[in-house]
């Protein structure tokens, strides 16, 4: 058997997707799909031999999710940076079943340390949810009001 084939194989068994394929799904450019990364929204799996991002189904709702946010509700990259900061993860990503999830009843606490205790709603893993990513860019520089503002 051809590698290529194995490989496309393994992919599709643990519901992978490559840059390729994610871009078709979600309709984004793979550029702006790696510009989502490079932002520090998202943070795909790399496939150690080849390098290549690969994609989970958590990622794919991600990148919609983010890109609705940036293209419909008109949000730029710094101020959705300070949304993922400042926000609750249930309603950054339209939980459905919020009511039900731990960090929905700790909205003071970011979902990835309430899941340190607690069941959360969300399957994905936090270490490549955009919330997580971008934990450490400090609530005070968030908060700075702009100069121009009376």
């Amino acid at each position: 058997m051809r590698r290529g084939t194995y490989q496309r194989k393994r992919l599709t068994d643990d519901k992978l997707y490559l840059i390729n394929e994610v871009s078709r799904i979600v309709n984004l450019s793979q550029k702006r799909i790696r510009e989502y990364e490079k932002e520090g929204f998202i943070k795909p799996i790399r496939e150690s031999s080849t390098n290549n991002r690969l994609y989970s189904e958590f990622d794919i709702a991600q990148i919609q999710r983010l890109n609705t946010l940036i293209h419909e509700s008109g949000f730029t990259v710094a101020g959705l940076k300070s949304l993922l900061v400042l926000a609750p993860c249930w309603n950054i990503f339209d939980c459905q079943v919020k009511e039900q999830c731990a960090a929905y009843q700790l909205p003071w606490r970011p979902c990835y340390e309430v899941r340190e205790y607690r069941e959360t709603a969300c399957n994905g893993p936090c270490e490549r949810c955009a919330v997580f990513l971008n934990r450490n860019i400090p609530k005070e520089k968030v908060l700075v009001q702009h100069p121009f503002e009376p």
